[in-house]
C-alpha cells in the first residue's frame, strides 16, 4: 500500500474504519479493521505529548501498509503539519540537507544508525516493531545528544503506541489519556476513555509502578519454567546484549532431561571453532547462574516474520 493509497481510504466518507495489518510477532500477520476515531484519538495523544504544531515537519521512512506508517501520517494530517515521505530503506533521511528541522520521526530499530549518519535537526525519534539494544540506545543518544529519544510500546489494535519509554530507561510512560492496570498473573491492561478497542488485556509481564506506568518484563507465551523458576528470555536478552555484539541472536527455551527445560541461545552465523562456549560464558557472567543460556543454537539466518520481527522457536 501506498500513502496515496492510505489517504484515499483515510478520506472516503463511506466508511468509518481503515484496513491494517498486524505485526505477526506472536503468529501470522491478520488483517483488522481500526476505526477512524480511534486513531484520532491516539494521533491526538502524541501531537499533545510532543507538543507538534502546524509549522512543524514530521518524516516517515516507513511503509503505509503498517500502523506505524499511516498513524504518522494521520498526525500530520490532524494538526496541519508537513510530512515527509520516504522509501524505507537503512539510511533514513540521508538525502535532506543539514538545514532540515524534523519534529518526529518514526523508524524502527534497524535504521538508528543509518538516521544519525544522516545531517538534518531532528528533535523527537520514536522507536518501535521490535527492540532495541542497550547498546543501540547508547549509541543512538551519544550521537545525537539533542535529540530526544523514545521506544514505543504499543500494537496495531491500539492504533499504534500507547506509552513511550526514553532511551536509558527501564520505565514505558502512557501517553495523554491512557491508563495501565494488572490481570491476572501480572498481564498488562490497556485502557482508554472512549476507545472501542479499550480496555485491552494483553499477554505482556510488567511491574506496574503506577496506572501511568510500568516496567516490561517479557511476554506470558514467551516465559520459560526451568527446574520450576519462571524466566523471561527478554529480560535475559537485554542483560546478556554486550556479550553478544554484533550477532544477532535471541534466547528461548530448549528441552532438558535434567530440568525439563533450559534456557538457550539461538544466534545468527558460522560457529566459531569452539562451538561458542566464550560466548556463553561471557553471557552466563552478565545473566547470572539462574537465567544463564546452557546451550547455544547456531543457524545460518534466523527466521523473520512479514515484518521483519524475529521469529521464536524452542527446540
Amino acid at each position: 500500500m501506498t500513502y496515496d493509497d492510505f489517504m484515499a481510504e483515510w478520506s472516503d466518507p463511506a466508511t468509518d474504519h481503515v484496513g491494517a495489518s498486524t505485526s505477526g510477532s506472536t503468529g501470522k500477520p491478520k488483517p483488522v479493521k481500526l476505526a477512524k476515531a480511534d486513531m484520532l484519538m491516539s494521533a491526538r495523544a502524541t501531537i499533545e505529548f510532543f507538543g507538534i504544531g502546524p509549522d512543524d515537519t514530521l518524516a516517515t521512512p516507513l511503509a503505509a501498509d503498517y500502523i506505524a506508517g499511516k498513524m504518522m501520517a494521520v498526525r500530520a494530517l490532524d494538526c496541519g503539519a508537513r510530512l515527509l515521505v520516504e522509501k524505507p530503506s537503512r539510511s533514513p533521511l540521508s538525502s535532506l540537507s543539514p538545514d532540515t528541522r524534523i519534529k518526529l520521526v518514526a523508524i524502527v530499530p534497524q535504521q538508528i544508525e543509518g538516521l544519525i549518519a544522516s545531517k538534518c535537526e531532528v528533535q523527537h525519534v520514536i522507536v518501535g516493531g521490535a527492540p532495541t539494544s542497550p547498546e543501540a540506545e547508547t549509541a543512538a543518544t551519544q550521537a545525537w545528544p539533542r535529540t530526544s529519544w523514545w521506544a514505543t510500546y504499543g500494537m496495531t489494535e491500539t492504533c499504534s503506541h500507547v506509552a513511550l519509554r526514553p532511551f536509558g530507561d527501564s520505565r514505558y510512560h502512557a501517553l495523554p489519556g491512557v491508563e495501565f492496570s494488572l490481570a491476572e498473573g501480572d498481564r498488562l491492561v490497556i485502557s482508554r476513555l472512549g476507545a472501542t478497542w479499550s480496555p485491552v488485556v494483553t499477554n505482556d509481564i510488567v511491574d506496574l509502578i503506577d496506572n501511568h506506568t510500568f516496567i516490561f518484563r517479557g511476554r506470558a507465551d514467551n516465559a520459560i519454567i526451568s527446574g520450576g523458576l519462571k524466566i523471561h528470555p527478554e529480560e535475559v536478552e537485554r542483560l546478556i546484549a554486550p556479550a553478544l555484539d554484533p550477532y544477532r541472536f535471541y534466547v528461548t527455551a530448549r528441552t532438558s532431561a535434567e530440568w525439563g527445560s533450559e534456557v538457550a541461545l539461538v544466534v545468527e552465523g558460522a560457529a566459531p571453532a569452539d562451538g561458542g562456549r566464550a560466548l556463553l560464558d561471557a553471557a552466563a557472567l552478565l545473566a547470572g547462574r539462574i537465567r544463564r543460556p546452557r546451550s547455544i543454537i547456531w543457524l545460518d539466518s534466523l527466521p523473520l516474520t512479514d515484518s521483519g520481527k524475529i521469529k521464536r522457536q524452542t527446540f
